[in-house]
């Protein structure tokens, strides 16, 4: 009989050891984050953190933000995405938040705007291998702790049912179309992925998204943004981290 082993069944201990990791030392919060731009999205969040050390796993961080340990890692798409939350989920994590930027399917969305969804609608190919779940839902007392912290800071923000998807390519304005009359806020593509990854190893998880395409105006990333609405994205694309930074400190006070 075959001794081998598949990745679902590699032991806390086993990747404590790959990892390089203590018990002692392992991230009590892992943050994601979508972008195409890792390298800035990398040395911009990371600067923020202390002891910022890179995991034997490339592009994986670990770093300390006010004595709370922090795995940090630009992972685009849920393929990625959920690599990084299922590793540090196995090993203990207490919090997993998403990070990133959304493409807007309904009316009133403004460059800027922030979506915490209440639920994720799995259809990216992976979230759905973490329960069998086609709709994830957000942990509601840490996505009400963000949506609080994002009013502190006076940006608008929007919760509700969010689209995952496979391919920021692969929609066209009939498939926009089709989500907006299903009452979808917003659309990425790693939030389900995140949300029942975590939830699969009991971790409580969130997303906080800035707007940045208005998909049911025709528009995409290529199009761009006026000048009022680039500096309201780019308050945005910081607080998305400050504030994930913010709910990291109230970890052992939850």
């Amino acid at each position: 009989m075959s001794t081998a082993k598949s990745i679902m069944e590699i032991s806390k201990a086993e990747w404590l050891d790959a990892l390089q990791l203590t018990k002692a030392a392992v991230p009590e919060a892992v943050i994601v984050e979508g972008s195409w731009w890792r390298q800035q999205r990398t040395d911009w969040r990371l600067s923020y953190l202390t002891d910022v050390k890179e995991l034997p796993f490339p592009d994986i961080f670990a770093g300390e933000w006010r004595g709370v340990r922090v795995a940090y890692c630009c992972a685009y798409g849920a393929p990625r995405a959920v690599e990084i939350i299922h590793l540090f989920s196995q090993l203990g994590a207490r919090l997993a938040i998403q990070i990133g930027t959304c493409g807007g399917l309904q009316p009133g969305l403004n460059p800027g705007d922030i979506i915490v969804p209440t639920v994720a609608i799995a259809r990216d190919g992976v979230a759905h291998l973490y329960g069998g779940q086609e709709e994830v839902n957000s942990d509601p007392l840490w996505s009400e702790n963000a949506r609080g912290a994002m009013r502190q800071r006076g940006i608008d923000v929007h919760q509700g049912r969010h689209l995952t998807w496979s391919s920021i390519f692969a929609q066209d304005r009939r498939l926009i179309e089709t989500w907006r009359l299903a009452g979808y806020l917003s659309v990425d593509m790693e939030t389900a992925t995140t949300l029942a990854a975590a939830s699969y190893f009991g971790v409580p998880a969130l997303s906080m998204l800035a707007v940045w395409d208005d998909l049911i105006k025709g528009k995409s990333f290529l199009d761009p943004l006026g000048q009022a609405e680039q500096h309201a994205l780019d308050v945005s694309n910081q607080a998305v981290y400050e504030v994930a930074l913010q709910l990291v400190e109230m970890i052992n006070t939850e």
